[in-house]
């Protein structure tokens, strides 16, 4: 597996929390980690434990084990990127249900609604993070349905690091962003088309390059077997993006 670290956090000499290393052993993705990969996952995720501003909504009572299975499923989408990744996100909101958005809201392709929206978790530009926890636990603890809001929204804060919601996260070189463009609008077309006959793609991608991107992140580390076994050219960019290979290809 290809992982690449930034030695300044991999200083962090503080002790891990037990719920830190319990969380980060619940991840699916354990199994796949090499032992370097696995003790980065555990102090990363201590690492977001400790630095994000955790805040209950709806009166919801927080836990250590609740904050750190949200950091350790974040904590996975950036082992190769670098913690500094996450820099804009301000705070994590942990709801115990069903979002409830009133009021005008993007729904994908420029347009606006005016209403009620029911959401498992939504990312602000700069801001914070929203999550269901039961929408987030549930989906963790089944890995092989292909969803992960946790992901998903953590998803949308790499894609905003530009500033914008376009799809294209920040990538290291021109090569990577050329290739990256075309697999992934060639795979977003494909996906609007209608083509969801594999299974492995959730046809919610179609609304818009962002949640496309966020979907994928989605299938990539949860399902990485079925997206590189039918998606090859999708898997292969995602694998360069993010710096690892949880199908154990390379």
């Amino acid at each position: 597996m290809a992982f690449r670290f930034l030695r300044h956090f991999r200083a962090h000499q503080i002790a891990p929390s037990a719920a830190s290393y319990a969380a980060a052993t619940q991840v699916a993705a354990w199994s796949w980690l090499d032992p370097e990969g696995r003790d980065q996952l555990v102090a990363d995720t201590d690492l977001l434990l400790r630095s994000f501003t955790w805040e209950p909504a709806r009166g919801f009572e927080l836990t250590d084990a609740i904050c750190a299975t949200i950091a350790a499923h974040a904590a996975l989408l950036t082992l190769g990127l670098g913690m500094d990744s996450y820099r804009n996100v301000t705070s994590v909101i942990v709801h115990p249900s069903t979002i409830e958005m009133r009021g005008e809201h993007q729904v994908g392709g420029g347009i606006v609604a005016n209403g009620t929206m029911d959401l498992l978790g939504q990312a602000h530009l700069r801001g914070p993070v929203l999550i269901a926890w039961d929408s987030a636990l549930d989906q963790a603890r089944h890995p092989e349905r292909g969803h992960n809001v946790i992901f998903h929204e953590f998803a949308h804060h790499l894609d905003m690091l530009d500033g914008w919601i376009d799809g294209t996260p920040p990538l290291p070189t021109t090569e990577l962003r050329a290739r990256w463009i075309a697999v992934c609008t060639d795979e977003f077309e494909r996906l609007r088309s209608g083509d969801t006959a594999d299974g492995v793609l959730d046809g919610y991608g179609a609304t818009d390059p962002g949640e496309f991107f966020a979907v994928i992140t989605e299938v990539f580390f949860a399902r990485p077997a079925a997206l590189a076994a039918l998606r090859p050219e999708l898997y292969d960019v995602l694998s360069r993006y993010y710096l690892q290979d949880p199908a154990g290809l390379n």
